[in-house]
């Protein structure tokens, strides 16, 4: 892997790298605290990814890179780590392969520590490693002190979305509509969301449910694609039992 670290350097850009720094808040108190970044951004490290996405995953090679203190490091292994496990579990994939991708990923949720590595990762290896299987861990992911495995619970069911499936997501809504931080929020009003497209009367049930108390980042994402008089309605009852 020396050389596609030297790639990512050679890529480097100091004025993206500070862009990128205020944008995933890296600032003392910030969701990314502590954060390095070298000034990368996800198209170009897709492009980088392109040689590696053929080979198969090999724990050793791509552990370096995903437990690096830099973002584009941990950002370019879990590129590939997503499209092995995508292609692992097409028809013609290897079970065996998407199954050791997903152990590995599960064994360092630690690195994968901002929105945009949850969500450039979650859906094809945890959401497809699970597709016909226990969705006990999701439930474990969600109920995880650490907010980017909460992350990485509801952004993943939405994996399950498209063969028609949306229980889980509500579920695991449900679970999370106490949660105290915004990024999660949106997350579960994206996800609940993305579920109404496939039922939305199952949306509206939820939203009946839930629309009075639910935070309304949550909310608000919900509804994005319903009518302005249902938008109005479902605010509505959010507002009048704030007030």
């Amino acid at each position: 892997m020396d050389e596609l670290v030297r790639a990512i350097a050679d890529a480097a850009d100091p004025a993206d790298a500070r862009t990128l720094a205020r944008y995933f808040q890296v600032r003392p108190g910030g969701y990314g605290e502590g954060d390095v970044f070298v000034g990368v951004k996800l198209s170009a490290l897709r492009r980088l990814a392109v040689p590696y996405l053929r080979e198969p995953f090999v724990p050793d090679r791509w552990l370096p890179l995903l437990c690096s203190p830099v973002h584009e490091h941990r950002l370019i292994a879990l590129v590939v780590m997503n499209e092995r496990a995508r292609r692992s579990a097409g028809p013609r994939g290897n079970a065996d392969e998407l199954a050791l991708v997903c152990r590995c990923y599960l064994a360092h949720t630690a690195y994968v520590n901002n929105w945009d590595l949850v969500d450039v990762s979650c859906r094809a290896i945890v959401g497809g490693y699970l597709q016909h299987r226990d969705r006990a861990p999701l439930y474990a992911l969600a109920n995880s002190s650490s907010m980017w495995d909460r992350r990485i619970a509801i952004v993943g069911a939405q994996h399950f979305l498209k063969s028609g499936d949306c229980s889980d997501v509500f579920a695991l809504a449900e679970v999370l509509l106490a949660d105290s931080h915004d990024l999660i929020h949106k997350a579960v009003g994206w996800s609940l969301r993305e579920a109404g497209r496939r039922d939305r009367p199952a949306l509206r049930r939820f939203l009946d449910q839930h629309a009075a108390t639910m935070p309304r980042t949550a909310l608000r994402y919900a509804i994005e694609h319903f009518d302005p008089e249902k938008r109005s309605h479902y605010m509505g009852r959010a507002r009048a039992l704030r007030n």
